[in-house]
């Protein structure tokens, strides 16, 4: 053991040293537990929530349930070996958590006790079960599974091999009904089943045998057809479930989505909504009388970055009316309960919670002491609730309580952060080239001195409406807190598009692609120039996805940068548009298809001005990226080398968009701190460690 612990040392030492002015290594930092949205037992004494750990000898992560009774000190609740346990829910009596979980077939159904005990398997789906949700009795289960091969399919996969026509290769997922009752799980197995009445034994014995079988239940069918059930939600008095149905399962079939009720006596299905475009439904309001939903109504042009729509449904009238209007950003539905209906939204850089009036369609903020409220909870029975919130500077953690009480804090992942030297983050605010106000995320070392000039790295955030808010760990692939403690300065902008500040800011680069989110970036880098706060001779620049796209942008339109990092990036948008599997989010933001529109294609392409790149860049791209598909990192990487412009390309082997496992994350944080430590530090590190 001690000889372990000094080995351990070493390699520490080793690393830390490697990550020259760095105190806090890499594999500490990507090892970092974070905590996911709670739910609260109907009598309101326990919350159980998900817990994400790195587990670095199997090369994944790791999500596992924990659990707290009456406000105590948390305990783990499961422990599924190689996989996780996910998608946890309460009975509805209180007595067990139900979650899934892949055990060796397939993700399936699991209750444990909230006692304590080992966790009892429900199901035994052949195919899995992709997700469920209990009834109110708690009698019933209703759970979506994915259709299997027929057995034509079978055979042609058989005779013929693997191989797919494009917008045609999909499974159907539908609608299934399970019978739930403890003692039938808890016998299941307990006695023998034959397949036939041979044996050795005698033949009444074997009758007697047979008919004392038990087995799991089956679940039974309630939805079929050429259509996929992507939701649902239980009435409130058991007999109806809503549904959402759309054309296929695909990604871009959820324009066709509708609203249906189906009645569980009859496997009668009624669609109530079924608007040009997408509508999904969200929940019932406590009687039964009314759901709220979400729906695009007629918008197929512009539903990618113009807010979101609400409605309530009235079943009497079979009416809708448009709600929480007041708010000029995205809203996702939280809840509707006896306190009310819940919103939520960001305002700027703070993410709140807002009541709305089901009759006014008003809303109005909740007072709640954080600037971020990233998930809430209720409790079905009384007025307890878990929140998982957190303020800029400290990582989310759950908190307990009454509604509007003060909450207790019930963990503690900031403590993790306990010694380390993490960046002083502030919020500022500057004029793009057009006059457009654009915020920022600066994050400075803690003895940040106002008399030195500091390098400076740009950090690019994806989506486009994606967000950057004050963080103490932030940043995927980029080691932004070693790169602070090392000495830098560490610019996050909300360039125009991001999410948080209304509709018409998202609005803004619509055919302007690349070349306003460019200004918003250099007018930045000025901003902090004219402050005296930077060194502009050491400067960089990187972003993955949306954020890859503008900084390959940077790359072939500025100057200005000694290094760039364009991680998942778009090089060209007619390469993009036809390898894509979200073609309408080109078409959206250009407003048009290459073929008829090609001006715009090559106004906002990085690949039209690559005779001008001189800055050097390193891509990172997965090699089965469907979102932003490889050809694109190709492409930029060809024009560069083409150019003799100092590059490199990094292909990520078996991944997509993201990078999803810790030791290729890992690699993919040390490539990025060795691109610029060269280009922007000037040490000549050449490769990762191997010691």
């Amino acid at each position: 053991m001690t000889r372990l612990l000094l080995l351990l040392a070493l390699f520490s030492s080793t690393i830390v040293q490697a990550q020259k002015g760095a105190s806090v290594s890499f594999e500490k930092w990507l090892s970092l537990q974070r905590i996911g949205d709670p739910v609260i037992s109907p009598d309101g004494r326990t919350i159980v929530y998900p817990v994400t750990t790195t587990d670095w000898a199997n090369n994944t992560y790791d999500s596992e349930l924990w659990m707290s009774r009456d406000g105590e000190t948390p305990v783990q609740l499961t422990r599924t070996a190689k996989g996780s346990s996910f998608s946890p829910r309460f009975t509805p009596d209180s007595r067990f958590v139900s979650f899934l979980a892949d055990r060796g077939d397939k993700s399936q159904l699991y209750i444990i006790a909230v006692a304590g005990g080992e966790a009892l398997q429900v199901t035994k789906e052949e195919d899995g079960i992709v997700s469920y949700g209990w009834n109110h009795a708690g009698t019933q289960l209703a759970l979506i599974k994915t259709e299997p091969d027929s057995k034509p399919e079978k055979t042609l996969k058989d005779r013929y091999g693997a191989f797919g026509v494009e917008g045609e290769d999909y499974r159907h997922r539908h609608l299934w009904l399970l019978d739930f009752n403890y003692d039938s799980v808890i016998l299941a197995g307990q006695l023998p089943c034959y397949d036939t009445k041979k044996d050795s034994a005698k033949k009444d014995s074997v009758a007697l045998r047979s008919s004392l079988c038990l087995t799991l239940p089956a679940a039974k069918r309630l939805t079929s057809g050429s259509f996929t059930v992507i939701n649902y939600a239980w009435s409130p008095d058991d007999r109806q479930i809503l549904i959402t149905k759309q054309r296929d399962p695909l990604i871009l079939s959820g324009i066709t989505s509708d609203i249906a009720l189906l009645t569980i006596a009859t496997k009668k299905i009624d669609t109530l909504v079924s608007n040009p475009t997408s509508d999904f439904n969200g929940r019932w309001s406590p009687d039964g009388r009314a759901f709220i939903y979400q729906s695009a109504v007629n918008d197929s042009v512009s539903d990618y970055y113009k807010n979101n729509r609400l409605f309530i449904y009235d079943m009497a009238t079979k009416t809708s009316r448009e709600i929480a209007t007041d708010i000029d950003e995205y809203r996702s539905i939280v809840d509707w309960n006896k306190y009310g209906l819940f919103v939520g939204a960001l305002e700027r850089t703070r993410q709140k919670l807002f009541t709305v009036d089901p009759k006014t369609g008003k809303t109005k903020a909740v007072d709640l002491p954080y600037d971020l409220t990233m998930s809430v909870a209720f409790s079905r029975n009384t007025d307890k609730i878990a929140v998982i919130a957190r303020n800029y500077n400290e990582m989310s953690d759950c908190y307990t309580g009454s509604f509007k009480q003060p909450l207790k804090k019930i963990t503690n992942f900031t403590g993790q952060l306990a010694g380390w030297k993490t960046p002083v983050n502030e919020i500022i605010r500057w004029k793009s080239k057009d006059g457009v106000s654009i915020e920022g995320v600066l994050s400075k070392p803690a003895a940040y001195d106002p008399q030195k000039k500091y390098p400076l790295l740009v950090v690019i955030h994806g989506g486009p409406t994606g967000i950057d808010i004050p963080d103490p760990t932030a940043a995927y692939v980029y080691p932004l807190i070693q790169w602070v403690e090392k000495g830098a300065l560490v610019l996050r902008v909300n360039y125009r598009g991001s999410a948080g500040y209304g509709e018409k800011f998202r609005s803004l680069n619509v055919r302007n692609l690349g070349v306003g989110d460019m200004w918003d970036v250099v007018s930045g880098v000025e901003y902090l120039n004219s402050k005296g706060m930077i060194d502009t001779s050491r400067m960089g620049a990187m972003g993955w996805s949306q954020g890859g796209y503008i900084s390959a942008f940077l790359t072939t339109n500025t100057h200005i940068f000694k290094a760039i990092s364009v991680g998942a990036g778009i090089s060209n948008w007619v390469t993009y548009y036809v390898n894509s599997d979200i073609t309408p989010f080109t078409r959206q933001y250009l407003q048009n298809t290459p073929w008829n529109d090609m001006d715009i294609y090559l106004k906002t392409s990085p690949m039209t001005n690559i005779n001008q790149a001189t800055t050097p860049t390193l891509i990172q791209h997965g090699e089965f990226d469907k979102r932003v598909p490889i050809p694109n990192a190709y492409e930029l990487y060809r024009g560069l080398q083409d150019r003799k412009v100092p590059s490199r390309l990094i292909v990520y082997k078996g991944f997509g968009h993201s990078i999803n496992k810790p030791k290729e994350r890992l690699a993919a944080v040390w490539h990025n701190w060795l691109w610029f430590n060269n280009y922007v530090f000037g040490e000549k590190e050449e490769s990762i460690p191997v010691e």
